[in-house]
């Protein structure tokens, strides 16, 4: 299958979400400036273009941004991303340098893949100390890598896997394509739109204020309620167009240091104890004043405490609710907790990639591409929303799954599995990043690759402790 032009593969989701084509800025050729890789050319060794992915998802949020501006009365501007850049981006967390040294707190000893009794797999998360509890206590095993493999032999992959959903853990059995396509969320996946940006209200228009800055998104308040990589990432890249994000966390809930610091940059952040009925006050005071609302919480856990979408609309008219799931928003598995990891094994890629680099033991996609291709194509829901609100009025959820990014993925085609590289050189890593100075001393990562040819993205901020600022706009 060859590749698709920029506008063959961007202008569909842009105007899936009901932009007009003639709002969609110009796009720079693809692979211009990339460093001498021809056309066609897959920038990892992978079964599937994940490069394509990541280009196309971190233009999208380039002409999101660049619309914006010229909503507000900016100049018109070229959309030019980087392809290979694009590709390093989308997996951001493995290149970030702490004064100099690779983080080592990415994947907790026990997570992963082993195989089971019944000559299955298992993927296993424990990266959070409650998702590590809750399976070693299913397992009743001593809590090393060797005691988890042992234990597994005794199961079957599918009857770990229910038993794990059951106790509220995380792990995913390996699944081919074909039977993942069988199953009935895969259906109910293939049945919901990549990116749903629905009206769920009615509310006056909401113009965005005049251009006096040179940030696109300047004045746009995002309350960024999420953790992990996904969420993360879409906040990111709106603060890298000059969102005014404020990250707000719990403060008992664990934290993944590297990956906060990584996704960290350019917010604010703040801690709430909702727990509390002030630290669910002082939520929904900020939700009040606020632009946007993202979230990346299991379906169904904040709108137990009150902060549905409706209810946030019905407390601030206009307001754009964007949420995040692992399988979709339909379907039996709607409500089950997953990372890109478990997702991957659970709808086939681990085993379809294996096959494609001809190896026996499956095999991850070379970055954690449904985290960040959802972190980039939520950040231009909210975007499309945005602009939507300040046209037709109301109030809007914008909704993106792992597994429907994963169904993207897969219906781009496969690629040349014997091109590209295993990992980017280490020179090339270095003119793509930047460093500032933080809190946590000199901070090395990947800049934004989602170029805009009159007002070049950048974080105003440094990543900062996750209680740094106070929980205020």
């Amino acid at each position: 299958m060859p590749r698709k032009t920029p506008c063959e593969r961007i202008a569909p989701i842009w105007c899936a979400t009901g932009l007009s084509p003639g709002a969609l800025p110009a796009l720079a050729p693809a692979w211009e400036g990339s460093q001498g890789a021809p056309e066609g050319t897959p920038v990892y060794r992978s079964g599937f273009r994940v490069d394509e992915a990541a280009w196309t998802a971190i233009a999208l949020c380039a002409a999101g941004a660049a619309a914006i501006d010229r909503a507000r009365g900016g100049a018109a501007q070229h959309v030019m991303v980087d392809p290979r850049h694009a590709a390093v981006e989308f997996r951001s967390e493995r290149y970030f340098r702490l004064n100099g040294t690779p983080p080592t707190d990415l994947w907790d000893p026990i997570a992963g893949l082993y195989p089971t009794g019944d000559g299955g797999w298992v993927r296993v998360h424990t990266n959070f100390p409650h998702h590590r509890d809750g399976l070693l206590a299913i397992l009743g095993c001593a809590p090393t890598r060797a005691a988890v493999a042992r234990a597994l032999t005794g199961w079957r992959a599918l009857d770990l896997e229910r038993a794990a959903a059951d106790a509220g853990m995380v792990a995913s059995a390996l699944r081919s394509f074909a039977a993942w396509d069988i199953h009935p969320q895969a259906a109910a996946v293939r049945a919901e739109p990549l990116i749903a940006v629905d009206r769920i209200a009615d509310a006056p228009p909401t113009p965005f204020r005049a251009r006096n800055e040179d940030r696109p998104l300047s004045g746009v308040r995002v309350l960024d309620l999420t953790r992990v990589i996904a969420g993360p990432v879409a906040g990111r890249a709106l603060a890298a167009h000059g969102a005014d994000v404020l990250r707000v966390t719990g403060p008992r809930l664990p934290a993944l240091p590297a990956l906060d610091i990584d996704t960290g940059r350019g917010k604010r952040s703040a801690q709430l104890d909702l727990d509390r009925p002030e630290g669910a006050a002082r939520l929904r005071d900020l939700a009040a004043r606020a632009d946007v609302f993202l979230q990346s919480y299991r379906p169904g856990a904040l709108a137990a405490r009150g902060f549905s979408a409706e209810a946030l609309a019905a407390r601030r008219p206009g307001l754009v609710h964007a949420e995040l799931s692992a399988y979709g928003f339909s379907g039996p598995w709607a409500g089950r907790r997953g990372f890109d990891s478990l997702v991957q094994a659970a709808t086939g890629f681990n085993l379809a990639e294996a096959a494609a680099l001809g190896r026996d033991e499956p095999t991850a996609l070379p970055a954690q591409a449904l985290d960040h291709g959802a972190g980039y194509l939520l950040a231009f829901g909210i975007e499309a929303a945005l602009l939507r609100r300040a046209v037709e009025g109301g109030s809007w959820r914008v909704r993106v799954s792992l597994a429907r990014v994963g169904q993207w993925l897969r219906d781009m085609g496969p690629t040349d599995p014997t091109a590209g590289v295993v990992d980017p050189e280490e020179g090339e890593i270095a003119a793509l990043s930047e460093t500032v100075e933080s809190p946590f001393g000199a901070v090395t990562a990947i800049r934004h690759a989602g170029g805009l040819s009159r007002t070049p993205p950048r974080w105003a901020r440094p990543p900062v402790p996750l209680d740094h600022h106070p929980a205020d706009w």
